[in-house]
């Protein structure tokens, strides 16, 4: 799992840094002494300017998740009642991962302005496959034997969906939910693009002033956050992959 989630961090992460890269490179064979360490002193020199992108950072992905969660898997359990919607619903998602991101953000821009509520749109909408998916292949791949046991016990259609259905699906749930945790993370680096705030602005400010170790502070936050997070969110679905599974 870690390296497919570092490649999508890297992925939304690195072209945007890449100038930052390449400009550090180009200007130290030129002559001009650029070094790592020039980052870290930005780090020290700026703390109150990163710290507070990097609060930014955490409120844009908290509230994309919360959304993306909470319509993530209402859909999904929806979906495993009628077959139909679900056929629907994917392709409509997975269309929507078609769409380039800078694409979406500024087709928002137009209908509802720039800032974070357009960031946070697009990050809900791109960010909304994984946990779909993984709910709705979580709860119709749990053995029907113990469907059928359960009802010919008596439980309820939502005495199935708690007791029995979710718990036994949370891993493959909270799977999806690990990969849309970071690629929403990672996404968040560019939603400055559209005036939206977090350690977007630090990569974005980098590019236009010519500034790479902006760049590169910014982008290695973005990355920092990312893999943090995924490493926490691997320890929590283990756990419950012990705890339903057994392994």
């Amino acid at each position: 799992m870690l390296p497919f989630v570092y490649f999508i961090t890297l992925s939304f992460v690195s072209n945007k840094a890449f100038s930052g890269y390449k400009n550090l490179i180009t200007t130290t064979e030129s002559g001009d002494i650029l070094k790592l360490s020039g980052v870290f002193d930005l780090y020290i020199q700026r703390t109150e300017f990163f710290t507070r992108l990097f609060i930014e950072h955490i409120y844009l992905t908290s509230v994309a998740v919360l959304i993306i969660t909470f319509v993530g898997l209402s859909t999904g359990i929806l979906m495993t009642s009628n077959k139909r919607l679900a056929s629907v619903v994917l392709t409509l998602t997975g269309f929507l991962y078609t769409i380039p991101s800078i694409a979406l953000f500024g087709f928002l821009v137009a209908v509802t302005g720039i800032g974070n509520t357009s960031a946070i749109i697009a990050l809900s909408l791109y960010g909304v496959l994984p946990i779909i998916r993984n709910t709705y292949v979580g709860i119709t791949e749990v053995d029907p034997e113990i469907i059928e046991s359960a009802t010919a016990m008596g439980s309820t259609p939502l005495q199935l969906l708690v007791s029995i259905q979710l718990p036994l699906a949370s891993p493959v749930i909270i799977a999806g939910f690990r990969t849309m945790v970071i690629m929403t993370i990672a996404l968040g680096g560019i939603a400055s693009f559209i005036g939206a705030g977090g350690l977007g602005v630090a990569i974005w400010r980098g590019i236009t002033t010519n500034y790479p170790e902006m760049t590169v502070a910014g982008s290695l936050l973005v990355a920092l956050f990312a893999i943090i997070s995924d490493v926490v969110l691997g320890f929590i679905e283990k756990g419950f992959s012990i705890k339903v599974l057994g392994k």
